[in-house]
């Protein structure tokens, strides 16, 4: 039995699998906070409460069976620990705008908040962190630290972060094992194995099985495509971004705005549930009766960075309501998506990942937008957790836990509704961008 802690910005996944697949599995969430506009904070305590509510959910004798603890983690994202191994003031998350890219985030505190930097030992992401508190060793790995900026990507620490920057392991490695107090409070055996693990989107393209001549497209709180390539791409195709892989090679990445966090925004605005929205969706055929969503609430990622650009809705009537609203913000992700793999030059399939790979509709659009067969596995919604169970025991196959169950090629009838759709996007898309 191998435990996967999926570290992921609204929440954390335990997973428990077995040679079959997932045996049992819970969630723990973590709230974030906005204190200022474009910040984005969480409290580093309730990155291991999130572990702990979430692993108070499994079956404990599975739990107790447990060989090995592995991680897949959001990146960019990190707190400053003290040598006491207390955090220092709250994590600043990957979305947080107000400094740009993770190195110039540190950059920021060190200038603004100089006696909180002074004080620092390490900088550690949550699932650093998180295997801290587990083995009481610090660590992170490349594709995590890479990522963030606080490496190069020859490996080398960068400056600024060099004296806080804990070892760097290989993903597949044993950092340590876990200590009686914190392996009792998640159910575990102390002493048991834990592994270093990678970073999200390098676990989600080994959980679903892309090879070079395809793409994962992960649905979460943000979305991404991803492509595996053998050696650094030089140059990186225009709007993407390499980082290494959790197994070695490379990963040509084009990280979006926003995806799921859309559909939660707007449910909290409706009050209604994300769930609700997302069937109400079906209610509204492709073109969301005219409405089209540039859904940057994040600021422009991939393909366009712009990070002052802004989400917008247009062409807006008495007529429409939440239901239109979702699908513009679903389409409006998928023509993104579709931008950013025409600028990677393209892929012959697309795997699907993130709990968006759930939702039919999703993949269908998702099919029908970029003219591509989208492959689903059985755990597509846990495809994060899969990599990190492989990392944990490469001797395990993926098409034994996780294998494929259904292969959606694009409905001709979708694919010519969407190209009008796909128009009335990017003349949206280039109007926002003119008034960022």
């Amino acid at each position: 039995m191998i435990l996967t802690l999926d570290l992921g910005t609204s929440s954390t996944k335990a997973t428990v699998w077995a040679g079959s697949g997932p045996v049992s599995q819970g969630r723990g969430p973590v709230p974030t906070t906005c204190p200022r506009p474009g910040w984005a904070e969480q409290e580093p305590s309730d990155w291991w409460q999130s572990v702990i509510v979430a692993c108070q959910q499994l079956d404990s004798d599975a739990l107790a069976a447990v060989d090995g603890v592995g991680f897949s983690a959001a990146r960019e994202t990190f707190a400053l620990i003290g040598s006491d191994g207390e955090p220092l003031g709250p994590g600043i998350l990957w979305s947080d705008r107000r400094a740009g890219s993770a190195l110039a985030r540190l950059s920021w505190v060190s200038r603004h908040q100089p006696e909180r930097f002074a004080a620092a030992r390490w900088v550690m992401a949550p699932r650093d962190l998180i295997v801290f508190l587990l083995t009481g060793q610090p660590a992170t790995d490349r594709t995590v630290a890479a990522r963030a900026g606080l490496i190069d990507l020859a490996g080398s620490p960068v400056e600024l972060a060099a004296p806080l920057l804990p070892p760097v392991l290989d993903p597949a490695g044993v950092v340590g094992r876990a200590e009686a107090g914190p392996a009792i409070a998640i159910g575990i055996r102390p002493g048991t194995p834990v592994f270093a693990g990678a970073g999200d989107r390098p676990c989600e393209v080994l959980g679903t099985g892309v090879g070079p001549a395809g793409a994962m497209v992960s649905w979460g709180t943000t979305a991404n495509t991803s492509r595996a390539v053998a050696t650094f791409p030089d140059p990186v195709p225009g709007g993407g971004r390499a980082s290494p892989g959790a197994l070695g090679g490379w990963l040509v990445e084009y990280g979006l705005s926003s995806a799921g966090g859309a559909i939660d925004w707007l449910a909290q605005l409706t009050g209604r549930t994300s769930i609700e929205l997302t069937d109400a969706m079906a209610e509204v055929p492709p073109g969301a009766g005219g409405v089209v969503a540039v859904p940057w609430l994040n600021g422009a990622r991939a393909p366009w960075w712009q990070p002052a650009a802004e989400a917008a809705f247009f062409q807006l009537t008495p007529a429409h309501g939440p239901q239109h609203l979702t699908r513009a913000l679903y389409e409006g992700v998928a023509f993104d998506v579709a931008r950013s793999l025409e600028a990677a030059g393209g892929a012959d399939r697309i795997g699907a990942a993130g709990r968006g790979a759930a939702t039919s509709a999703w993949i269908g659009m998702l099919a029908a937008v970029t003219g591509r067969a989208v492959e689903r596995r059985r755990a597509a919604a846990d495809a994060a957790s899969a990599g990190a169970c492989l990392l944990v025991d490469p001797d395990l196959a993926l098409d034994d836990i996780n294998p494929v169950v259904e292969i959606v090629e694009p409905d001709p009838g979708l694919v010519a509704c969407y190209r009008p759709v796909r128009d009335r996007s990017d003349e949206a898309c280039r109007a926002v961008l003119r008034l960022s």
